[in-house]
C-alpha cells in the first residue's frame, strides 16, 4: 500500500502581526469602510496623543507650558501632510486651491474667494433649522458614516503625560476616540474637522469637555494662523453631530494678530451657560 505525501500551500507568515492583519482584511463590513460597528472591528488609524494640562497645577495655562520637541510636527507634517495626501487621492468634492482668490485693498487686507463648489456641491442639510438644539438622529448623515480614508488621525490625551505619535493604533470603541477628518467641501487649504468622541454620537452642542479639547488642539498647532471655529444648527451647521471647523489661514501682515490662539464661536441662540466652563477656559489660556 503506497502513501502519497501532499503538501498544502499556505501563505507565508513571517510575523504574528502579519497573520492578524490578514484576518482583519477579511472583514469587509458594509463595504464602505466606515466608522460603524460593521467596519470598525480591527480597524487602525494614526494616533496623536497630546499632553493634557492639569489646571490645578497652576495658572500658567497652555501658553506657558514647557516647550518640548514633539515626535512629529503636528501642523506641517501631520495635519497638512495628511490633508494633502487626501487631496492627491481625490477625496474632496472640488479643488479649493483652484478657487479664484484676491486680496481686497484697504487697511485690513481681507481675502475674497469665489468658491462655487462650496455652494453647489456641499452636503445638503437634513434637519430643521428652527431649533438650535436637536437630539442626535442616527438615520441622518453623521460622521460615523464617513469612510476611514477620510479620517486623518485620532486625537487623544496621552496616558503617560507625554506627547506621543503612533502611525497605526487600534480604535478603542469603549473610549470613543476624538478624530480629525477632512471636510470634503473645504473653505480653504487645510480645512478639516475635529470630532470629539465620535462614537458617542453627540449632537451639535458645545460643552466644557469639547471646548477644552479644541483648545488643546490649538496649543499643539502652535501657529498664529491656526483657526478653530464652532457653529451651531441655525448658524450654517449642516450636520447634527458635534464637531469643530479647523483651518490654517493664509498669513497676512495687515492682520496684526495679538494672540496665537484664536477660537471663534458662533451661536444664534444660547439656551444655557455654566460659569465653570468659562472659568476653566480662562485658566487654560490666560486670556486677559
Amino acid at each position: 500500500m503506497s502513501m502519497t505525501l501532499r503538501i498544502k500551500r499556505v501563505p507565508t507568515v513571517v510575523s504574528n502581526y502579519q497573520k492578524d492583519e490578514a484576518e482583519e482584511g477579511a472583514r469587509r463590513g458594509c463595504g464602505r469602510n466606515c466608522l460603524n460597528q460593521c467596519c470598525i472591528p480591527g480597524a487602525k488609524l494614526p494616533l496623536y496623543a497630546f499632553k493634557k494640562l492639569n489646571v490645578n497645577d497652576g495658572d500658567t495655562g497652555l501658553l506657558g507650558r514647557e516647550k518640548r520637541e514633539p515626535p512629529v510636527a503636528f501642523l506641517d507634517s501631520l495635519l497638512l501632510g495628511e490633508w494633502e495626501d487626501r487631496m492627491q487621492r481625490g477625496l474632496f468634492r472640488y479643488d479649493v486651491t483652484a478657487c479664484e482668490t484676491k486680496v481686497i485693498r484697504g487697511q485690513f487686507g481681507f481675502i475674497a474667494q469665489l468658491n462655487e463648489g462650496r455652494h453647489l456641491k456641499k452636503r445638503p442639510t437634513e434637519f430643521r433649522v428652527d431649533k438650535v438644539l436637536q437630539p442626535f438622529d442616527g438615520s441622518k448623515f453623521n460622521f460615523t458614516k464617513v469612510g476611514q480614508e477620510e479620517v486623518l488621525f485620532q486625537f487623544e490625551a496621552s496616558k503617560d503625560g507625554e506627547v506621543q505619535f503612533f502611525p497605526s493604533a487600534p480604535i478603542d470603541v469603549e473610549s470613543s476616540p476624538s478624530v480629525v477628518a477632512i471636510n470634503v467641501s473645504p473653505i480653504e487649504y487645510g480645512h478639516v474637522l475635529l470630532i470629539p468622541h465620535i462614537l458617542e454620537r453627540l449632537p451639535q452642542r458645545i460643552d466644557r469637555e469639547s471646548f477644552l479639547l479644541a483648545l488643546h488642539m490649538a496649543a499643539e498647532a502652535g501657529n498664529p494662523y491656526f483657526r478653530l471655529g464652532y457653529n451651531s444648527l441655525g448658524a450654517f451647521a449642516t450636520i447634527n453631530h458635534l464637531h469643530f471647523q479647523v483651518s490654517n489661514c493664509v498669513p497676512l501682515k495687515q492682520a496684526g494678530l495679538k494672540y496665537w490662539i484664536q477660537l471663534l464661536i458662533w451661536f444664534t441662540t444660547i439656551y444655557s451657560c455654566h460659569s465653570t466652563v468659562f472659568s476653566s477656559i480662562y485658566r487654560l489660556t490666560t486670556w486677559p
